[in-house]
C-alpha cells in the first residue's frame, strides 16, 4: 500500500512531466513527447495499482488538487501545439494516399 507522501510525490513527478512535455510541444520535439509521455503512464500505473492509499485531506489534498490543475493546463496547451501539427501529418498521409492510388490505377509515369 502506498503512503499518502508517496502517492503525492508520484503526482509531482507527474505535473514535472507535463511541464517537460509542454517544453517539447512547444520545440516541436516530438519524439521527446513521446517519451514524457510514457514515463507519465508508467507513473499512472503505479498510481493505479496501490490505489489503497487513504484519501486525503487539508494541506495534501489542495496540494493533489493543484498539481491535477498543473497537469491539465500543460494538457490543454500540448493539444493546442499538437493539432496542428496532427492536421498536417494527416493531410500529408491522406494527400500520399491518393497519389498512390493514382499511381495504381493509372500506372506511373
Amino acid at each position: 500500500m502506498m503512503t499518502n507522501q508517496e502517492s503525492l510525490a508520484i503526482y509531482s513527478a507527474m505535473a514535472q512531466l507535463s511541464e517537460q512535455m509542454l517544453v517539447a510541444a512547444r520545440n516541436n520535439d516530438w519524439d521527446q513527447l513521446v517519451l514524457l509521455e510514457q514515463h507519465s503512464a508508467a507513473h499512472v500505473q503505479v498510481l493505479k495499482q496501490h490505489d489503497g492509499a487513504a484519501p486525503l485531506q487539508g494541506e495534501q489534498r489542495e496540494r493533489k488538487i493543484e498539481l491535477i490543475r498543473q497537469m491539465l493546463t500543460a494538457d490543454r496547451q500540448i493539444r493546442d501545439l499538437t493539432m496542428p501539427w496532427m492536421a498536417q501529418l494527416s493531410a500529408l498521409i491522406n494527400n500520399t494516399g491518393a497519389e498512390r492510388r493514382l499511381a495504381n490505377a493509372y500506372g506511373g509515369v
